[in-house]
């Protein structure tokens, strides 16, 4: 299994079938998904297709989100990663952008920040963009911190299915991080 970044406090990995409880836990939270737009999985199996649609992406575009581990307990406690969006999203196609979803109990202490921060890292410095981008749906204050903290710039907003979504990038030649 491929190790992609440390931090002090975390490993981020591919993630492997094993994860699937991990995996179902975070996607069978509503709280969760409050906005992601999907409704909570019912099923463990619907996991194990996430984590194969995943590795098909590792395996077609040489990146996918990553399975965030904590390194004290060797629990998954959510993902983090780069996909590549190959459709037109806001004027923009074939681009990376930047995700991340934890477990409840996880949140508020700074996991998502540093996860992020490492993605972020592994993007300019190993694949070499020139550009990252995320995206956030308004509401969602905790995701906008952590993206704003990451210095990315906010550039406007788009409507999808009737939400307001805030579109940021951030430059390799902007900012360090």
């Amino acid at each position: 299994m491929t190790i992609f970044a440390e931090t002090p406090r975390l490993i981020l990995r591919e993630l492997v079938p094993e994860d699937a409880p991990g995996m179902f836990a975070l996607d069978s939270n509503p709280a969760v998904l409050r906005y992601i737009g999907v409704p909570p999985q019912t099923d463990i199996e619907q996991s194990r297709t996430i984590i194969e649609f995943v590795r098909a992406q590792y395996r077609d575009n040489g990146i996918g989100r990553w399975a965030v581990i904590l390194k004290e307990s060797g629990e998954f406690i959510g993902w983090s990663g780069l996909k590549l969006i190959r459709e037109t999203v806001n004027g923009h196609s074939n681009y990376y952008d930047l995700g991340y979803r934890f477990r409840e109990e996880f949140w508020g202490k700074g996991y998502g920040f540093e996860a992020a921060r490492a993605c972020l890292r592994y993007g300019f410095d190993t694949l070499q963009l020139p550009v990252i981008y995320a995206i956030v749906k308004q509401g969602n204050t905790a995701s906008h911190r952590i993206i704003q903290k990451l210095g990315f710039r906010f550039d406007g907003t788009y409507k999808e299915n009737g939400e307001e979504i805030a579109w940021y990038e951030k430059w390799r030649e902007e900012t360090s991080i």
